[in-house]
């Protein structure tokens, strides 16, 4: 039996793993009353007596929830807080290398939402030298309102009218995803990246749009590379929708990840399609925790393929 300690279960993220794993017979949860569940002393004994632990918090929370740390307890932590920080291993485990990597570790840094599109589109390209480094990218990114936490959530339940329409963020140009994206596809340019967020409550649709001067190939050659890196079961290449329509809940309420290519010889749309609570968040980190602990990847996850 292993024991789980979701140190942050209240929030949008710690909610969705505890329901998933509460199930599972093979996990036992490591529970705090209301009334002790930010007492770091309660929180450290229950941390430390947990065989993994998630980090479902703000960042700076979870900087001291990770000083708290004596033992061998496995650490899966959801904030931006690690994700570029050294001895921490980023959670992307179809990037090559990276499911290795994951397995031996007991620092485990889940990706972000957004973040995970950008790099599971890039990566590959700039790693197999289609890509150059010194590309200027682009990147805009549809996301359900759930990814926004608790807060969000409500205000857009609320039915307030001024929300129907989708909003773009992140305008300074400093959203807090960017480094993990910099750092991960090992790019030497920030990317200019314009996230949206919509009404309607999950699923992700991040598209990275490209010249064919952009890349030393064509689409065949992208096709080959993604095709090679993600056969599934829970990152896969897929064609285009019949439909000649792309939504960004597609894959709602799914664990897994749809990797298509668009446009034409002149101009290329790269899109990830996935679930900003899925692969997104709570989906990839029981993914972590599957690896660290040996087992099948995808258990306890909706995959629909």
């Amino acid at each position: 039996m292993t024991h789980v300690f979701i140190d942050g279960s209240a929030g949008t993220t710690g909610l969705r793993i505890h329901e998933r794993l509460q199930s599972r017979k093979d996990i036992s949860l490591i529970c705090l009353p209301e009334s002790l569940r930010k007492d770091p002393k309660a929180r450290e004994e229950a941390i430390n007596s947990a065989d993994v632990a998630f980090f479902c918090l703000p960042d700076d929370a979870a900087v001291e929830a990770a000083s708290m740390v004596h033992g061998n307890t496995a650490v899966i932590d959801t904030s931006t807080a690690h994700r570029t920080a050294p001895g921490w291993v980023y959670g992307f485990a179809e990037l090559a290398g990276y499911r290795e990597k994951i397995a031996a570790s007991r620092r485990v840094a889940n990706p972000g939402c957004h973040a995970s599109g950008f790099i599971a589109l890039v990566q590959p390209l700039v790693q197999a030298g289609i890509l150059k480094k010194d590309a200027a990218l682009t990147c805009f990114s549809l996301t359900g309102y759930s990814g926004g936490g608790k807060k969000m959530i409500g205000d857009y339940e609320c039915g307030n009218p001024e929300l129907s329409a989708p909003r773009q963020y992140g305008l300074n140009q400093n959203h807090k995803h960017l480094p993990e994206m910099v750092r991960i596809c090992g790019l030497e340019q920030v990317p200019v990246f314009c996230p949206i967020v919509s009404d309607f409550y999950s699923g992700m649709l991040v598209t990275v749009p490209l010249f064919q001067s952009d890349i030393r190939g064509n689409q065949k050659d992208l096709a080959e590379i993604y095709s090679s890196c993600y056969h599934g079961p829970i990152v896969h290449f897929d064609t285009m929708p019949l439909s000649g329509m792309a939504a960004a809940n597609a894959l709602a309420g799914r664990d897994d990840m749809s990797i298509c290519l668009g446009g034409n010889e002149e101009r290329i749309l790269l899109m990830a399609f996935f679930d900003n609570l899925g692969k997104g968040a709570s989906g990839a980190a029981i993914q972590n925790m599957n690896i660290i602990l040996g087992l099948e990847e995808t258990t306890g996850l909706n995959i629909g393929r």
